[in-house]
């Protein structure tokens, strides 16, 4: 039985590989076989990429990165060590592997699903590979980001590496296969970075005659508790749900994730007359933020009641999915789920948006000439046009009513609208760029920007991971992940509450600076007493000491902070309207505000007074 592309153990690979504990044996076995190295490579490269894909839903905005490290030969070869990437801000997928593995890393070879992205001169992966010994890297692509693309491997040739990226010397079925498998694992991040926009999936279930509801808008349940459960995890690996308004009005959904995991994707709801109940289960914003996006001017009334209720609403001058798209590629967001009726899919099909299909078919027939279908009117008059899914996989969910001794099957069946773009051979890196032509320079504007720790100057975020040490109340040097782990812990500084300090503990233990952050909001949220009184008035000072005792801490931050000198730094977000630049430039730009101030302070020009800052407050953040 062929697997799901996106289900539960191997979400983006055809054919699952099998756990750590028998992977060698299986693997000896399939390499016994093989007539050329190639074939080895391609399947340690496949075990990398499903090491990447346990992260999925975790890492975002950052990719999935998977290693393997074994010593091939030709009895097959031997794993000696593994890791992935849990999260942005965790520990490096090669250095977990190079852990694992100790003093047999000397002379192995080491499989990566992706070219590390080694940025800001944070280049433990690489290091953690040269100092153990490994003789050679194998690299499944290349990192599609053009300011990343090139540098790992760069530094790894100079040191005496030999680096093959496969497939760029030899091609066959099973490299292809291989490959394949490494752009699946990241194909978010591959769509967002040739299209600019995130990568959409649009998931619906169906009865055998392609109905969604019966015609009275009844439609509990049209599949299987096996099958929501997989919904949920497909839930867990996005950023984003959208539905329409209908789906609001009919169904009432909650839109959460029900496995347990702590990534909980945020609800969009797209409503152009915002004809929306008062009441429902999304408008509860105490566990995941809603954002509703609406026509410029509709209803302000409820959208001032929305916003009593925390809930977010976003205006478009012509709501289109893919204005909507561009907007949420402007935040950051690498996949986004779409749970919504036929109307609104049929809309982001032909609007180009949607790049996957999950459509859960069960065998039951509904009937009625009124009963919706999955997808509404696309304009299409002949078979010709008909829309043709490629790399299809499908998948048996068995399940058992409980009024019949039958087992019932749901098909799902998944796959791409549009092919993952490999961009590795048509995106230069910026030092590649400037060896063709020296007088291109990436940072020729007046204004920088930055905002994504991926970005060429990310290192600038309060949330790239640079850890540093700073005295807490009773003098004691205590180390911080990041400057947002340090930030979202100083709400809680000074109360006397247990609960307090255990919510601060709970915060510098956070695996990623995004899981900090959400920590924090959601405990500030829930839990407002917990939060010290002077919050409002303390807040900027907060994150200037963190950020001076970051660049103080790391001298190549404080070189390239010091090269913007002359620049405006404008703190990118799209929709923090006080740390970042907003998403028309009415935002408050304080992050950017306290960078420079801080660059003033660097170069000894004291023009900038902190105290202007200080005495100006803001909505909570």
């Amino acid at each position: 039985m062929a697997h799901l592309l996106g289900g539960l153990a191997t979400p983006f690979l055809c054919k699952p590989i099998n756990a750590s504990s028998s992977f060698n044996n299986n693997y000896t076995s399939a390499s016994a076989s093989a007539s050329s190295l190639h074939a080895l490579d391609s399947l340690y490269i496949k075990r990398a990429a499903e090491l990447a894909d346990k992260s999925a839903g975790f890492t975002a905005p950052h990719p999935n990165f998977g290693c393997v490290i074994a010593h091939p030969n030709n009895g097959g070869g031997t794993v000696v060590g593994e890791g992935y990437l849990y999260a942005e801000g965790t520990i490096p997928a090669e250095v977990q592997a190079v852990e694992a593995a100790v003093e047999r890393c000397r002379g192995a070879t080491a499989y990566l699903n992706m070219e590390p992205g080694d940025c800001h001169s944070n280049s433990s992966a690489v290091s953690a590979l040269i100092k153990a010994g490994i003789s050679r890297v194998v690299i499944g692509i290349r990192n599609p980001l053009q300011h990343l693309r090139g540098n790992a491997i760069h530094a790894l040739r100079s040191e005496g590496l030999q680096v093959d990226v496969l497939g760029e010397d030899t091609q066959n079925k099973i490299i292809e296969d291989a490959v394949k498998s490494c752009l699946f694992v990241n194909a978010p991040l591959l769509y967002r970075a040739a299209c600019q926009v995130p990568f959409s999936v649009l998931k619906y279930a169906m009865t055998l005659d392609g109905k969604i509801s019966a015609s009275s808008g009844h439609a509990s349940w049209i599949s299987s508790k096996k099958s929501r459960t997989r919904v949920f995890e497909m839930r867990g690996r996005s950023d984003a749900v959208i539905v329409g308004g209908n789906t609001v009005r009919r169904d009432n959904p909650r839109l959460t994730v029900r496995h347990g995991g702590s990534h909980l994707p945020r609800r969009i709801v797209l409503s152009q007359t915002l004809d929306l109940p008062e009441e429902a289960h999304i408008w509860n914003v105490s566990e995941v933020p809603t954002i509703v996006a609406t026509q410029r001017g509709a209803r302000r009334s409820f959208q001032k009641l929305l916003a009593s209720k925390g809930v977010e609403v976003v205006e478009f001058d012509i709501l289109d999915p893919r204005d909507v798209m561009g907007y949420l590629y402007d935040r950051g967001y690498l996949s986004i789920l779409w749970e919504c009726g036929g109307t609104l899919a049929a809309s982001a099909i032909s609007s180009g948006v949607i790049h996957k299909v999950h459509a859960f078919v069960a065998p039951k027939i509904i009937g009625g000439k009124n009963a919706p279908s999955p997808v509404g009117e696309l304009g299409m008059v002949e078979m010709t046009q008909a829309l043709e899914l490629i790399d299809v996989c499908y998948e048996q969910l068995n399940f058992k009513f409980v009024y019949s001794p039958n087992t019932i099957f749901i098909l799902l069946v998944s796959g791409f609208l549009q092919p993952v773009p490999d961009l590795t051979p048509t995106i230069p890196s910026i030092e590649e760029t400037s060896a063709i032509d020296p007088t291109i320079s990436p940072y020729e504007s007046s204004i920088i920007f930055f905002y994504k720790t991926w970005d060429p100057y990310g290192g600038f975020s309060n949330f790239s991971l640079h850890p540093f040490q700073m005295p807490n109340e009773n003098g004691e040097l205590v180390t911080w992940s990041s400057v947002e782990h340090y930030y979202q812990a100083q709400k809680f500084v000074g109360a006397s509450d247990p609960v307090a300090k255990s919510c601060m503990e709970e915060i510098q233990c956070a695996k990623s600076p995004e899981e900090a952050a959400r920590i924090g909001r959601r405990i500030q949220r829930q839990q407002p007493n917990l939060v010290r009184p002077d919050w409002e008035s303390v807040k900027i000072d907060a994150m200037y000491k963190a950020l001076k005792c970051k660049f103080t801490t790391y001298p190549y931050l404080n070189s390239l902070l010091l090269s913007t000198a002359g620049s405006v730094l404008v703190e990118g977000s799209p929709h923090d309207l006080f740390w970042g630049g907003g998403r028309d430039g009415e935002g408050l730009n304080y992050l950017g505000r306290l960078l420079m101030k801080l660059r003033s302070e660097f170069l000894g020009d004291s023009s900038t007074s902190q105290n202007s800052l200080l005495h100006q407050t803001s909505e909570n953040q």
